[in-house]
């Protein structure tokens, strides 16, 4: 049953909103649904049991981070970055991430570098267990470091670029190890409490480097649409 909660509850639509997105992204980033597959409204809110506007809402903040395409009088499809686009977008995080580590030195407390080592754990963890969260939790060690900076802007573009590349790892990558990932990370987090500028930056350019070597053409299968939504919807509590 389709429900419209627009003006009726504020916080539960933005709640709503907040797990269809979270619902989609999961769904594209974790290659589930290929490259260009459509993504109707009508389907997704019949399917998740949330309105058209929620849906759209949802679909308007993954356009923003370049994991959906918005085509007028088409409707939305999952984003189809060409390999072109996608050495842009890591030469980018290149930049950025150094500019990360850049801000951080000197001023990670050891609160914040035991948030890092507790994430990293999380990570460990999920590695043999459920490899999928792992490759997440990877993405988002990114954004964990951008959020201890401080600076706003420089999170939004690293969160938006650690999305962007997830896409194309998922249409053009290798398999991602996560051995190789969390071993690294580790050694990013001793190089940062050390205060050690040089040694954080070479071990960021290394890692961000890997990442993009990683990024090789490769065939992804189709998967039933409805069904994958669900699944995924219902782990976000729709």
């Amino acid at each position: 049953m389709t429900i419209d909660i627009r003006n009726k509850n504020p916080k539960s639509a933005l709640s709503k909103s907040d797990a269809v997105y979270r619902t989609l992204k999961r769904v594209i980033l974790d290659q589930a649904l290929t490259a260009g597959t459509k993504l109707p409204e009508d389907s997704i809110g019949e399917r998740l049991g949330v309105s058209r506007t929620i849906v759209r809402q949802a679909l308007a903040r993954l356009n923003g981070e370049g994991l959906v395409e918005l085509r007028p009088h088409k409707g939305a499809c999952v984003a189809q970055p060409s390999l072109e686009e996608g050495h842009d977008i890591f030469e980018v995080r290149r930049a950025l991430e150094r500019l990360v580590i850049e801000t951080l030195i000197d001023k990670l407390t050891p609160q914040k570098i035991k948030q890092l080592e507790a994430h990293v754990d999380a990570e460990d963890t999920a590695k043999a267990s459920n490899p999928p969260s792992s490759i997440q939790l990877a993405g988002e060690f990114h954004v964990l470091l951008a959020s201890l900076t401080g600076n706003e802007l420089l999170l939004r573009y690293v969160t938006e670029l650690v999305s962007r590349s997830s896409l194309i790892l998922s249409l053009y990558g290798r398999p991602h190890s996560s051995d190789c990932a969390v071993s690294e990370h580790w050694e990013i987090i001793a190089a940062l409490a050390a205060s050690d500028r040089n040694k954080a930056a070479a071990l960021m350019e290394h890692h961000i480097e890997a990442i993009t070597t990683r990024a090789l053409l490769k065939a992804n299968p189709g998967n039933g649409f409805p069904d994958l939504l669900a699944a995924y919807g219902r782990e976000e509590g729709l």
